[in-house]
């Protein structure tokens, strides 16, 4: 089974510096249809106007792991681990028995939205011992960026094991097979894609596979870019 679910009718959330687009019940927004697939349980897509961003916030027994687009995002949190991220850096926080921490637009000379995707995936245990990675990446064709998949190596590793986060880069008519799993999630984070059994995907549409196989996607326009999650 594929659902196709268009950027277009994501649920979203905007203030005078954020604008968030939630492709799963987040916040205040809550459908009881739509509240995850497998163990991803948010993916949402931020733009962070600069000087702003999200304060220290808690969060527990969550793989939450971060992909800039474009811009800067500095990390801050609770167990002293800081940084900026950005473009071809991954990053994975594992909130485990809890942590709290800060995302903020505001590294020095920042002077454009920053605009990225943060994903969530349920660890296999609760009460994890909170953890941190970042790790720049090489993307050449289907590149795994976040792994819990014994024996796929990939540029951080996540407490999950059934899982996976992969990315790949198409020009036009460049084509990749992805990953044959029981669930897929992929979502076009630019430009466009025509993607096996879905169709043609523009920037913010996502498809959800729920049938073993390995779709092929390929490359519409100049810089494509998707993330697929591999699920269980």
């Amino acid at each position: 089974m594929i659902d196709v679910r268009r950027g277009g009718e994501r649920f979203e959330t905007t203030t005078d510096w954020l604008t968030s687009r939630h492709s799963f019940s987040f916040g205040q927004h809550y459908d009881p249809d739509n509240v995850g697939h497998a163990v991803l349980v948010a993916h949402n897509e931020d733009v962070v106007a600069p000087g702003h961003g999200y304060d220290l916030h808690p969060h527990a027994d969550l793989e939450i792991v971060t992909w800039v687009l474009a811009g800067s995002l500095v990390h801050q949190d609770s167990h002293g681990h800081s940084g900026v991220l950005t473009p071809g850096v991954v990053q994975r926080l594992s909130a485990g028995s809890g942590v709290r921490h800060s995302e903020r637009n505001d590294a020095p000379g920042a002077a454009e939205p920053t605009r990225f995707v943060q994903m969530w995936v349920r660890p296999d245990e609760s009460g994890l011992t909170p953890s941190f990675a970042r790790s720049r990446v090489d993307v050449q064709g289907l590149t795994a960026l976040a792994s819990g998949l014994p024996g796929l190596d990939a540029a951080v590793r996540i407490h999950t094991s059934g899982a996976a986060l992969h990315v790949a880069r198409l020009g036009p008519g460049e084509s990749v097979e992805l990953p044959d799993a029981p669930r897929l999630h992929v979502f076009v984070a630019r430009g466009s894609v025509d993607l096996e059994g879905a169709g043609r995907l523009a920037e913010g549409d996502a498809a959800r596979f729920t049938a073993e196989g390995a779709p092929r996607a390929t490359g519409l326009s100049p810089g494509a870019e998707l993330l697929a999650w591999q699920l269980p």
